[in-house]
């Protein structure tokens, strides 16, 4: 037994490194040269994480980027650290908190008085492990700040983006979603059983791309959702207890950095400019292309049921 366990124990770290070298071996860097000068984009969560290398990618093409943040110091610092490295001076901070539809709608109506049309909207923002509470508007927290949020602030913006000569909507989602197997439309206002929030949550991101891509033809808007990959970002900040140890230390083992995260082509930059995509409006991406839907999103009807119901639980407000 003594013998077998340091042999075990080199397996295991030899595992590990296979594990890590096949999961950095599918990462692309976007290739796409495409110019931004004369684009607007608007980034949720841009201070930190993929949402900071998405901003700083479109700063080095020349875009106006709008950097739609929570934390106003911590969004000044991000500005000064693209500023500085793009001597792009057209990078300016908003305040938006996704906890909250009236800092939303603020944001929203802040757009509509100082821009006169987005190119780019990435809805970026994002969290896990959220503690089971509530909103001030009633809903619960991780839902609203990963989906409701989001659904509200695009609606809102949505004039400014048909402005453009060929808008993009990026919705960052998750693998997680096709975890949702329990996901119940008439119960998305409630906290999800056996903490499937987060996994809820991601299914929403995708559902709401399909439908949202339907509402968007014959207009010069399309829209996209993502899964990002394990990326080695502040995300899973929230995630506490003992028992969460084991998730942890595999989460930064196994991640990408958020550099490769940010410019792998499944990711925010690809969905946001590569040349072609437009004919897939509405679909998912992962590990460099476009991907089947999950199972758990495959119900037709499915993205219209929630888009009413989430339609009326945002807008009642």
């Amino acid at each position: 037994m003594i013998l077998f366990l340091p042999g075990f124990f080199l397996f295991i770290v030899i595992f590990c490194i296979f594990v890590r070298i096949y999961l950095s071996w599918p990462t692309r860097w976007c290739r796409s040269e495409k110019c931004l000068i004369g684009k607007t984009a608007v980034i949720t969560g841009a201070n930190t994480g993929i949402g900071y290398e998405t901003a700083l990618d479109f700063a080095k093409r020349g875009a106006k980027v709008i950097l739609a943040c929570r934390n106003k110091s911590k969004a000044e610092e991000a500005r000064r650290k693209i500023i500085q490295e793009t001597q792009n001076e057209k990078i300016f901070v908003r305040i938006v908190d996704m906890a909250s539809f009236d800092s939303v709608r603020k944001f929203a109506k802040e757009m509509e008085e100082t821009e006169d049309h987005i190119d780019i909207l990435v809805n970026n923002a994002g969290a896990y492990g959220l503690e089971k509470k509530k909103t001030v508007d009633g809903h619960p927290l991780l839902m609203q700040v990963n989906y409701f949020s989001s659904f509200l602030l695009t609606n809102l913006v949505l004039d400014l983006l048909k402005k453009s000569t060929a808008g993009r909507i990026v919705n960052v989602s998750s693998m997680a979603g096709r975890k949702a197997g329990q996901f119940d439309v008439n119960k998305i206002d409630e906290f999800a059983p056996n903490n499937y929030d987060h996994a809820f949550s991601k299914l929403c991101n995708i559902l709401f791309t399909i439908e949202l891509a339907k509402r968007l033809r014959g207009a010069k808007v399309t829209t996209y959702s993502l899964h990002p990959g394990i990326i080695e970002t502040g995300f899973y900040n929230n995630v506490t207890g003992l028992k969460n140890i084991l998730f942890i230390i595999i989460i930064k083992l196994f991640s990408i950095t958020r550099e490769e995260g940010a410019q792998t082509p499944q990711t925010n930059i690809y969905c946001s400019v590569a040349k072609g995509i437009e004919k897939y409006n509405g679909e998912h991406f992962s590990c460099c292309q476009r991907v089947a839907p999950y199972k758990t999103a495959t119900d037709a009807k499915l993205p219209q049921k929630l888009w009413e119901k989430t339609e009326k639980l945002v807008f009642k407000h």
